[in-house]
């Protein structure tokens, strides 16, 4: 039951999607919750899955993920998408450390943050579209997991670069057994659609790796800029190492533009 209470708490914290009211609250449930993650990425990517899945039905693919990403959107409140324009308005246009935090907390969206938002946006839309119908829903329920996964290895590895924040209340290190739990949560869809043969498993393999390499090299530029992560470095980990997984699920596909 309690391990229920720490999903729902997740799962209020990062999504619109409304939880029982016999779950309460305890503040000390949303650092335990951050195991889950990942496990709340299987459900948005389920919710846009099925969006997708029902739009296509009626309608061509690129209105289809057109469809599914604004249902996705919708459903965790653009949260980290808010996040990766943050970072980018932070990153581009801060030169200190306590300049890029200001930054970052300002509720206004700069050139770099509009500018990085919708090459992000229509990277997403075009890679999704341009996948066969079967491997865009695989590669939803692969990557929405996964990049969350790569997010909360921030938690376990970095420290929380304000005194306060969105994220604070994640911000204690995550055990590593708490990090197994969402690791595991994040390799059972992959198992699954792999199973389906709705992906090929180069484009797994490739996709965890890519993720991985992307979230690394975002830890450490956090690190140097500011020290540690924030709630919107978590957003923007979210965000690129989830493109990166549908660009690796493509590039699977053998979609490239001139002849190898």
């Amino acid at each position: 039951m309690h391990q229920l209470r720490l999903f729902f708490t997740a799962l209020q914290f990062f999504t619109r999607l409304p939880i029982p009211r016999w779950v309460g609250f305890d503040p000390a449930w949303l650092n335990q919750a951050s195991r889950y993650f990942p496990l709340v990425g299987v459900l948005v990517a389920l919710i846009a899955g099925a969006a997708y899945a029902l739009a296509a039905c009626f309608l061509p693919a690129p209105v289809a993920v057109v469809i599914s990403t604004a249902v996705g959107i919708y459903t965790t409140g653009a949260f980290h998408e808010d996040g990766f324009a943050d970072m980018c308005d932070g990153f581009g246009g801060g030169m200190t450390p306590e300049r890029v935090l200001e930054i970052m907390k300002d509720s206004r969206i700069g050139a770099y943050g509009a500018i990085g938002t919708i090459c992000m946006l229509g990277l997403k839309l075009v890679t999704l579209s341009l996948l066969p119908p079967l491997a865009a829903i695989g590669a939803l329920l692969v990557a929405h997991p996964l990049s969350r996964l790569m997010a909360t290895s921030l938690i376990w590895r970095l420290d929380y670069a304000r005194a306060e924040g969105k994220a604070k209340p994640l911000a204690q290190k995550m055990r590593g057994s708490e990090f197994l739990i969402a690791a595991i949560t994040a390799i059972v869809p992959a198992l699954v659609v792999i199973e389906l043969r709705w992906l090929p498993p180069a484009a797994l393999v490739s996709g965890v790796i890519v993720a991985a390499i992307a979230a690394w090299w975002l830890a450490r530029k956090c690190v140097r800029r500011i020290g540690g992560y924030t709630g919107d470095c978590l957003g923007a980990v979210q965000q690129v190492t989830e493109v990166m997984f549908y660009l690796c699920a493509l590039a699977s596909f053998q979609h490239g533009a001139l002849p190898v």
